[in-house]
């Protein structure tokens, strides 16, 4: 009975895969807007009603999607930073951002799909949250380590009463406790500029001007450093 069980599993889960790597052929072709549920099944061979039962609507697969490419792109950047000597803080933060462009770099399809633009009528739910959370959990990781070492520069100040002070508080507290404000403004400036430099590569702004990219993004990882105010080990 169990043995049987096990097989059903085992079974399901292989056409799972499947199913989502089929659709990640069609993000290629089509993009996710053009995802189609009936596309995917006629593909491999099965009738549309059998694959609802796996995923009942598009926005359900791309939802699966969109969870494996954050939990990928997250756990590239985990690894990196782990290798990387733990007291050298501006090596971890290289690393980090050097596997989430690498990892853009040979998935593209996935990348615009999680930093893309949004699928019309697609709304993610809230289990995407703790996915896409995991390369700035790294990066604001790495932030607080070196705050707690002593490696970061002397913090400055934002406006007194500003909005932004109240948003930067708030963040520190949940994932970066006991860095000020303005460290975590800064990180927050860097890691949406790491974002920004691999978009602009991934979808041709460089290109015919900066190509390849490569000792840009060095340079551009070195400013965010610099504007973070991490001091070299």
């Amino acid at each position: 009975m169990n043995a049987g069980k096990t097989a059903r599993e085992r079974a399901r889960a292989e056409l799972t895969r499947e199913i989502k790597e089929e659709a990640r052929r069609q993000l290629e072709i089509a993009g996710g807007d053009g995802l189609s549920l009936r596309a995917v099944a006629r593909e491999l061979g099965m009738v549309s009603s059998a694959l609802y039962r796996y995923f009942p609507s598009r926005d359900d697969l791309l939802t699966a999607l969109i969870i494996d490419a954050y939990d990928a792109v997250g756990a590239a950047a985990e690894e990196a930073a782990a290798k990387a000597p733990p007291a050298d803080f501006r090596d971890r933060w290289r690393a980090a951002c050097r596997a989430v462009r690498g990892w853009a770099l040979i998935t593209r399809n996935e990348y615009a799909l999680i930093y893309g633009s949004p699928v019309p009528g697609y709304r993610a739910p809230d289990t995407t949250v703790v996915p896409a959370a995991r390369v700035p959990v790294v990066l604001t990781g790495i932030v607080a380590d070196a705050w707690h070492a002593g490696a970061i520069s002397d913090s400055g100040r934002l406006p007194e009463g500003a909005v932004l002070s109240s948003q930067m508080t708030g963040l520190a507290a949940i994932v970066a406790p006991g860095v000020p404000p303005d460290v975590v403004a800064r990180t927050v400036v860097a890691w949406t500029q790491l974002f920004g430099m691999i978009s602009f590569e991934l979808f041709g702004q460089f290109a015919r001007t900066i190509e390849p990219a490569d000792e840009l993004f060095g340079y551009a990882v070195e400013q965010m450093l610099d504007l973070i105010g991490i001091r070299d080990g």
